[in-house]
């Protein structure tokens, strides 16, 4: 069966937290429709990695040597219809069935940016924002216009947690907010002399900025985000969702380059969870199935861990 998604994820120092996000994934989304990429920065636990990477032989790893050329060659390979974005502290617990998510994209083209695994009806309708509902595949789902999002959720279209896109749609979004030049990349990548040089007299986030040269997750969103933002007359309007299957489970920080606010104590650190990890502790998704989380983004009140015999 030919795949239909193509799954990037990013991962570093959180071996257990990528295992739950994968156990999660696979759980409830059939396998047979996926393929996954995981662009892993290598930096702790090593060892405990090479052992979660042998679990799930189908998915391809990359090590990130270069973060923008990596992803770039990732995405270069993708030949599959859509593509879905995952981080490694993102859980899922429950599903759509994708008959309703092909049909959505299929009957409304021009309008659909994506169809949603982080919203649910109530809540997005809590934040005071439009819904409008239809009908796919039999069952109903709902819309949002993104461009008058009336919360920080709703107005941001790009995002790397649990949103299928149209493979198209997303390489044209990042071809126009990166630089494609081969010379260009070459000066102004992080670590270049040029870059250290200029580096000591500006803001060498707002050079690579300026070059569209993503260097972390954390760049490659924010910057698409602001791009869609700015441009949306170019962009389909709308959202569209069925229910709530994911949510990011905030305990820990490992990019320090963006404050992300984290609900984490000192049992949740990632040297400490990797030790659980070694001795067999995971992360319990089946009671984060039972105790759905409500909202995009959760805390420790959702993070706990069992020990698999």
């Amino acid at each position: 069966m030919k795949k239909m998604i193509s799954n990037i994820v990013f991962t570093k120092n959180r071996p257990l937290q990528l295992e739950g996000y994968l156990e999660s994934l696979y759980r409830h989304f059939p396998a047979e429709i996926i393929q996954t990429y995981i662009l892993y920065k290598v930096e702790l636990f090593e060892e405990s990695y090479e052992q979660l990477f042998r679990k799930y032989p189908t998915c391809i790893v990359i090590e990130e040597t270069d973060f923008s050329k990596d992803f770039f060659r990732i995405l270069s390979q993708i030949d599959t219809k859509y593509v879905l974005f995952g981080v490694d502290d993102v859980v899922y617990f429950d599903a759509v069935d994708f008959d309703i998510i092909d049909e959505t994209f299929s009957r409304f083209p021009k309008d659909i940016f994506g169809f949603s695994l982080r919203f649910s009806e109530k809540s997005v309708r809590n934040g005071n924002n439009h819904v409008s509902e239809t009908v796919a595949a039999g069952q109903t789902v709902y819309s949002i216009n993104w461009t008058q999002g009336q919360t920080p959720t709703t107005r941001y279209p790009f995002e790397l947690c649990a949103t299928v896109y149209p493979t198209g749609l997303i390489k044209r979004i990042i071809n126009n907010v990166s630089n494609n030049s081969s010379l260009i990349k070459a000066l102004f990548s992080p670590g270049s002399a040029v870059i250290k040089m200029l580096g000591k007299i500006t803001s060498t986030r707002s050079i690579l900025k300026s070059f569209g040269y993503f260097y972390s997750p954390n760049t490659l969103e924010s910057w698409n985000c602001r791009w869609c933002q700015n441009h949306s007359e170019q962009l389909p309007n709308f959202l569209y969702f069925q229910k709530q299957c994911a949510s990011a489970i905030q305990v820990n920080m490992v990019n320090t380059s963006t404050n992300n606010t984290t609900d984490g104590d000192a049992e949740h650190t990632v040297e400490i969870l990797a030790e659980k990890y070694k001795q067999g502790y995971s992360l319990d998704i089946g009671y984060i199935a039972k105790n759905k989380p409500t909202d995009t983004h959760s805390g420790s009140e959702c993070f706990r861990l069992i020990q698999k015999t």
